[in-house]
Formats: C-alpha cells, structure tokens, sequence
C-alpha cells in the first residue's frame, strides 16, 4: 500500500536512483531523487511497464514527500498518469484521500517499471548522461520514422 503523502522506491533500484543524481557529488544527469523518478515514470508509462515495488527502500532514497513534487510541477505528471491509467477524472479530486493514495502508487509503479528499463540500458555504462541521452535520441528518431511510415497526409490533395 502506498504511503500517504510520499512517494517511495524500490530498495533494489535505490542505488540506480542514487547514481542518476548529480547530489552529493554525484555525476549522474538528474539533479535531484524526484528528477530521477519523474523521469523514470514517464519512460515507464512509455513503455507501458508498471512494475509493483516489493521491499522499499527506507533510506537513500527515503520515501520523498509528494509536496516535494508538487513544488517542481511534477504533479502534473503524477496526476496524469493516475487520470490515465484509471480512466477516471475523478481521480484528480484533492477532497479523497483515497485518490491520492491511488495517483500516488500509479506513479511509484511506472516509476519502477521505468528504472527497470534504465537499468537494462545503463548495464555497463561508464557514463549514465550520454547512454540516457542516446537512448533518447534513439526514442526521438524511432518515432519520426514511425510518423513517416504511418503518414498518409501527402496523399491527400
């Protein structure tokens, strides 16, 4: 069950969290734990992988308040995903607190999905900023040629 106003990490991807960081004197891409997560919930919602959290991690990365997000403008992605994977509106009401709960274990399961996938594509990268960049790059052309191939607007005249 998801924690009330935090959102936590898988204990087996904590260290993968951390060294996305560029805290502490870190080199990763990510400046902060809240980056790291949004950016994998969003690769994880991509990819379609929501993945539960089994054992959590209780420290570093302790479980991050959800007003953490919130002050980033990351609840928009919190919300979305909840509104989405749910297909209800209802969701996005603040007066349930049920709601919150719910958009919040949404997120930390994409999010896990996601670190699962940036897992496999960092194993055995020197430098995690320039294997996350070419696999976005990958993602960006991937997608144009699908565009091109499925693009039907030059036949009409």
């Amino acid at each position: 069950m998801a924690e009330i106003g935090r959102i936590r990490v898988a204990k087996d991807k904590a260290e993968l969290v951390k060294a996305l960081t560029s805290a502490d004197s870190g080199t990763g891409p990510f400046q902060t734990f809240a980056d790291v997560i949004v950016f994998a919930a969003a690769l994880g919602a991509k990819h379609k992988k929501r993945v539960p959290l089994g054992e959590i991690a209780k420290r570093e990365p302790a479980p991050i308040r959800v007003e953490h997000f919130n002050s980033m403008g990351h609840d928009r992605v919190i919300k979305l995903l909840g509104c989405t994977e749910t297909q209800n509106i209802k969701i996005l009401s603040p007066l349930e607190e049920g709601f919150d709960v719910q958009r919040n274990e949404i997120f930390e399961e994409y999010a896990n999905g996601g670190l699962e996938i940036l897992q496999v594509e960092l194993r055995g990268a020197v430098d995690y900023t320039e294997r996350i960049l070419l696999l976005l790059s990958y993602e960006r052309s991937n997608r144009e040629i699908q565009e091109e191939e499925f693009n039907l607007t030059k036949f009409l005249s």
